[in-house]
């Protein structure tokens, strides 16, 4: 089965929630809105044609162009990508990526964090790599079941994986840089 015909599967089932991505890239993947995010998952999950079984790797990214002269040139507006990668046991080498594309910041509102439901209640071993990500990153995902930092302390401000996060001089009397 190919990348294109997973989104067939998607298509048939989600309609215009799920869009088809870029079928001849390396990785292959499809878009998903967030309002359906959960329900995609558990269909690849439980669709015997299917059967992603396991989320190997969750992961955000912060697409922003720092740089004011070169941010024209970037061909997109800056967002946030939650990337979701999955594989079958039941069918060896049949892989699948999901993006959910997110605004910087929920309703425009500088600090306020994109929301995404969280994939926990599906595959649980989702749980660290929504935590690492909502740490990271700054991702808050709806639902999740105990979404603390993870790898920072928890009086640390801001997310380092930003492109915008300015890392601070001194934390707690350490100089950091």
């Amino acid at each position: 089965m190919t990348a294109a015909d997973i989104a067939a599967h998607l298509d048939a089932k989600f309609g215009r929630a799920v869009l088809p991505g870029k079928a001849d890239a390396i990785d292959p993947f499809v878009v998903v809105e967030p309002a359906v995010l959960v329900d995609v998952c558990e269909y690849l999950r439980d669709e015997p044609a299917l059967r992603f079984e396991m989320l190997n790797d969750l992961c955000a990214v912060d697409y922003l162009e720092p740089d004011a002269k070169k941010a024209p040139k970037a061909g997109f507006e800056p967002h946030i990508e939650v990337v979701y990668h999955l594989s079958s046991f039941a069918y060896p080498g049949l892989r699948c990526t999901l993006k959910v594309i997110l605004p910087r910041w929920k309703d425009g509102t500088v600090g306020q964090l994109p929301e995404v439901p969280s994939v926990s209640g599906v595959w649980p071993t989702v749980d660290w790599h929504e935590r690492e990500a909502f740490d990271l990153v700054g991702v808050r995902f709806v639902g999740h079941p105990n979404l603390t930092r993870i790898l920072l302390n928890d009086d640390w401000e801001g997310h380092p994986l930003r492109k915008d996060y300015e890392f601070p001089l001194e934390y707690h009397g350490i100089r950091c840089r």
